[in-house]
């Protein structure tokens, strides 16, 4: 097996053909790495959004971190797996006033920073451009965290971001064509995530790509592929999230990926991107479905999970690592974790 030199093309089918016995060698390697490089310390992260509270954890302030969308309820993309239901989670703050006036009140409140977010124009965009001096404004009054889902950008959105000092941009990767067109409805999707990624990246903002398994209706289809695109950019962080079908959208009746698959596509990102911190995040499928997850997650070496389970927690101890929870969104988690090997 090639560890050290991990390629993504070359050994990620590997990992994804292997039999359990072999899936569990990788695993070991990866949590072996993930320990080498990272140190005990894992990191269960509760952005204040939603309420999560487990017996080891509770959230204390509700205004700690809060999403918010500036588009409200409206997107004109309407992916099939969410078309728009995602966005009922956030407060809405259309305006630029009404967005600094709710990230005043965090401040306020003493939170540490909100998520700016929203629906996506037709062209995969989120439309940022007449709230970026908002943002700057935020970042230079408050010195709150902002963390942006940018979707799709240009020249001159990435440039702006990257002039007020976002904490981190967010967007999702997808690495198969026909998956693109069909459920996000954006042709020629991987390349122009990818000339968005570049566009961030060369405005020295931190990237945090997210990578949705089984956007393809629950089924693998191009997961590789988006590694492969996001190790390129040295991310400061990686977020896996999953398929969870929603009630009244076209993926409703979906199976979700199984865990197993969810973990052998944590287990490529691993070792493919050794010192890239690496979440669960907090899109995935609930239940028993969400607690053998986690428990894939803590094994396949993640650095954190975002609204994690009890037993994930425990089962975290059971491994000798140590918690830290930490109510704001995982994508900063490359401010809290420091590598420490290679």
């Amino acid at each position: 097996m090639r560890i050290m030199t991990f390629d993504i093309d070359e050994d990620g089918p590997l990992v994804m053909q292997s039999s359990i016995e072999e899936l569990d060698n990788w695993i070991l390697k990866g949590f072996g790495i993930r320990t080498q490089n990272f140190g005990q310390d894992i990191f269960f992260y509760s952005p204040t959004s939603y309420p999560h509270n487990i017996e080891d954890h509770r959230i204390s302030n509700t205004d700690n971190f809060v999403s918010l969308s500036v588009t409200g309820t409206s997107c004109s993309l309407m992916c099939k797996h969410c078309e728009g239901r995602f966005l009922k989670g956030m407060e809405p703050t259309i305006t630029p006033e009404a967005l600094y006036e709710r990230c005043e009140e965090v401040f306020q409140n003493e939170g540490e920073g909100v998520l700016i977010s929203g629906g996506s124009n037709s062209r995969g965009h989120v439309v940022l451009d007449r709230f970026v001096d908002t943002i700057s404004k935020v970042k230079r009054n408050l010195n709150l965290k902002v963390v942006v889902h940018t979707g799709l950008v240009d020249e001159d959105t990435a440039q702006k971001l990257g002039q007020a000092g976002i904490d981190a941009a967010m967007l999702d990767i997808i690495g198969d064509d026909a998956v693109s067109e069909d459920v996000y409805r954006i042709p020629d999707g991987p390349e122009k995530m990818n000339r968005s990624m570049a566009l961030l990246y060369e405005q020295g903002i931190p990237l945090v790509p997210h990578l949705l398994v089984g956007l393809n209706y629950g089924h693998l289809s191009g997961e590789l592929k988006a590694l492969q695109m996001i190790s390129s950019f040295k991310p400061e962080a990686v977020v896996v999230i999953a398929l969870n079908p929603i009630r009244n959208t076209a993926m409703e009746h979906a199976t979700p990926p199984s865990p197993e698959n969810i973990g052998r596509v944590l287990t490529v990102a691993r070792l493919g991107m050794p010192t890239s911190p690496l979440l669960l995040g907090c899109a995935r499928p609930l239940g028993k479905h969400k607690i053998d997850t986690d428990l894939y997650a803590v094994r396949c070496g993640v650095n954190g999970i975002a609204y994690a389970s009890q037993d994930g927690v425990d089962f975290a101890k059971s491994k000798g690592l140590s918690p830290i929870f930490r109510d704001v969104c995982c994508s900063l988690a490359y401010q809290m974790i420091g590598s420490i090997g290679f």
